[in-house]
């Protein structure tokens, strides 16, 4: 680890002008994804969710976007895991996506609120069967004792819906992050990137202002 501070990387691919960017964030969120599925980043619906904890206390991990439209960013996940006591607790978040091979970061705050019982369920029934399986198995961010216990949980569970299809659990369900500040950034020489960002005035009334790197 003694050369970690060496460690560099110079971007130059391109630049970002207010010229090229949509009225609203949506908007450029969108072709910017397009972008990254077009160049084939490696899961360019991860990104990380940061949460706080009622003590103040910071919390990030990576979730997978499932939906984005004018209403904002969805994912889904079990409701008693600690991201989703803690966005009980506070609900709010910021995301942040990052696709080295577009050399391109953007990051998203607002409120968070669970989507419907119907596009959780509209979402789940599109998943895999041991994924809804494991959705049943898993007590997420509970301790547990060991492997064995996750694999006797499955099996547990398969069994009981070996016949016919996977309910949606009642612990589990989709989140969607309303924003209010999304932010894009473009890479650029010498560590002068370009950032943009948008912040909510009023409804659909987005104030865009350039950012120093």
């Amino acid at each position: 680890m003694s050369d970690i501070d060496h460690i560099r990387q110079e971007y130059a691919l391109r630049g970002l002008n207010r010229s090229e960017l949509a009225e609203s964030p949506i908007q450029m969120f969108d072709q910017w994804f397009g972008d990254a599925l077009a160049a084939k980043v490696p899961e360019p619906n991860a990104m990380t969710l940061s949460t706080v904890r009622g003590s103040g206390r910071p919390s990030s991990r990576i979730v997978l976007l499932k939906g984005v439209d004018v209403r904002g960013f969805s994912f889904f996940t079990n409701y008693n895991s600690g991201k989703g006591k803690e966005l009980e607790a506070l609900p709010f978040a910021a995301l942040t996506f990052f696709w080295p091979a577009m050399e391109r970061q953007v990051r998203v705050e607002g409120r968070v609120e669970k989507v419907s019982r119907d596009e959780s369920l509209e979402y789940f029934s599109k998943r895999p069967r041991g994924a809804q399986v494991g959705a049943w198995a898993s007590d997420q961010s509970s301790v547990v004792p060991d492997r064995e216990h996750l694999d006797a949980r499955m099996k547990e569970f398969e069994e009981r819906f070996d016949e016919g299809g996977v309910p949606l659990p009642d612990h589990w369900g989709g989140y969607r992050v309303v924003p209010d500040l999304v932010e894009f950034w473009q890479g650029r020489p010498n560590r002068l990137h370009d950032r943009f960002r948008f912040t909510l005035e009023k409804a659909n009334d987005w104030k865009i202002e350039r950012l120093s790197p």
